[in-house]
């Protein structure tokens, strides 16, 4: 009995350390899939966040008391009943489509009644995996090409020019903008800018195309994601031109409509390879890969996804009210991003940083190692000013050898007269000391010390600020490997590894001093 109530008693506190933040009272993810499992993606209401529909392997559900109970409203036919997709149209609430395995399907009734408008000559073509409705036409993407309809579904075109029978992830739009549209594609990112009537490729897709060699081949991957960098594309909703790429490389940006495109910062990442990107109202940028959820904040990526017992993230949305909801193998989860706002941060830090140094001690360390300290220039810039008390010195050695060779003659009583000699040659020197004076105002040592000095401060700024960044995700990651479920192996080993990583990054920069400070 007593070995009851302590299991019982530890299962307690560990379920309210999981759902409670470090202030002790918001919740941090709550199962409210009841039970349904294989989620492949949801769609909340935008009106009412109460009601939230999924997809999952065989259909699509829907609850109207924000998850307390789900009743299935479509029931897909075929081998593959799979859905991957759902969405409101934006102008019409009451009309919801849903892209699934065996074709797309249409309901002018919040999904009380359905009818499938789409389903393609083979099994690649009716696997629809993505869609956008705009004021004048339908996308409609699928494994193997875009179809477009321009009359609500009655009618289909497939567009043929530029992107073939190529994969599409994804297919971004904003209907403030209509006549712009990008394609997330096997074959790389397309877009259009008069409502498809002509379109340009804005990213290449596979490393090959990139210049780059394939560093991985995943087994589990589909064969053209094998050979493709691309996994989904977004736009930011507050600003068009900002564009959001997710790879097999991380996450790229282009704030200018694709025309150009940086690689963010993997900073946090426990896996590089995105494959699914959300961005919210307020350009918040949410980010999916195998080992979690990720927001990105400040030049790097925090995690989500803490205490998060899924193996697997397939979707993210949003309500009105900032709730993330993701679609798991596991079920559906819920939580509200404000959790990971700590009132209480510093007290946290204090204590992990307590038997560990101070990060102005392992910046003075690199900064030692590094011999960029402030003080090196001063003291050179002193010896600079004493130089013109110092004498140039200059030595001269000059041979006098004129007369070398003489005639020696004149006397009557030696056999040897006037015959011709050779005498000694003679040695001269001279020491010289000058003084430039003008030094003492200024030298041209001075202008070479200004120049080494600029480089050392940029040089030193690089430092300290990749120590700084390597010090507070380490610490980051020892919070992280707090929060984690015991049970969640995976995730704690890729964490304790990359804690690894991050002392052994610090050690390098501070030659062993940070370690030796831990010990």
């Amino acid at each position: 009995m007593r070995k009851t109530i302590v299991v019982l008693l530890s299962g307690v506190l560990l379920f309210f350390s999981f759902r409670t933040a470090s202030n002790g009272e918001q919740i941090v993810w709550d199962d409210i899939g009841r039970g349904n499992l294989n989620l492949k993606t949801v769609l909340v209401n935008p009106g009412d966040n109460r009601i939230i529909y999924i997809g999952t392997n065989s259909g699509v559900l829907k609850t109207e008391d924000a998850g307390e109970g789900w009743r299935i409203i479509l029931s897909v036919k075929g081998q593959n009943k799979g859905v991957n997709f759902l969405l409101f149209d934006a102008q019409d609430k009451n009309s919801l489509y849903a892209a699934t395995g065996n074709g797309l399907y249409y309901s002018n009734n919040q999904g009380k009644d359905w009818k499938r408008i789409f389903q393609g000559k083979n099994y690649l073509e009716s696997d629809c995996t993505a869609l956008a409705i705009l004021p004048y036409a339908i996308y409609l993407g699928t494994k193997q090409g875009l179809f477009i309809s321009q009359d609500q579904g009655r009618s289909w075109q497939k567009e043929t020019a530029k992107l073939g029978n190529s994969r599409v992830f994804a297919i971004a739009c904003n209907l403030k903008e209509p006549k712009f549209v990008y394609i997330a594609c096997v074959d790389g990112v397309f877009k259009t800018q008069d409502a498809g009537q002509s379109w340009e490729r804005t990213f290449v897709s596979s490393p090959q195309e990139n210049g780059k060699e394939i560093e991985e081949i995943i087994e589990d991957r589909d064969e053209e994601m094998r050979f493709s960098d691309i996994r989904y594309i977004s736009i930011d909703p507050a600003n068009p031109n900002y564009i959001y790429l997710a790879t097999a490389r991380g996450v790229y940006k282009s704030q200018d409509r694709g025309v150009s495109w940086e690689l963010l910062s993997n900073a946090g990442l426990l896996n590089r390879e995105v494959k699914f990107i959300l961005i919210s109202n307020k350009s918040n940028l949410h980010a999916v890969t195998k080992s979690g959820v990720f927001e990105y904040k400040q030049d790097k990526w925090q995690e989500l996804s803490l205490g998060l017992a899924v193996e697997e993230v397939n979707f993210l949305s949003l309500d009105n009210q900032d709730n993330l909801y993701a679609a798991c193998d596991k079920g559906l989860f819920k939580t509200n991003i404000e959790y990971f706002v700590n009132d209480r941060q510093n007290d946290i830090v204090s204590l992990y940083i307590k038997d560990e140094p101070e990060i102005s001690e392992v910046q003075q360390a690199a900064i030692r190692y590094a011999e960029v300290y402030p003080e090196k220039i001063e003291r050179w810039r002193k010896q600079a000013a004493k130089k013109a008390w110092l004498p140039q010195v200059s030595l001269g050695v000059n041979r006098n050898t004129t007369d070398l060779w003489h005639w020696e003659g004149g006397s009557t009583t030696k056999n040897d007269d006037d015959i011709l000699r050779r005498g000694r040659d003679s040695i001269d020197w001279d020491a010289t000391l000058s003084w430039n004076l003008g030094e003492l105002i200024w030298n041209d040592d001075q202008t070479n010390i200004d120049v080494r000095s600029r480089l050392m401060v940029e040089l030193r700024d690089d430092i300290l600020d990749e120590v700084t960044k390597l010090y507070f995700e380490r610490l980051r990651v020892k919070m992280e490997l707090d929060n984690l479920c015991i049970e969640d192996k995976k995730k704690r080993w890729e964490k304790e590894l990359r804690l690894k990583e991050l002392t052994a990054s610090i050690d390098a920069m501070t030659a062993g001093f940070f370690s030796q400070k831990i010990k």
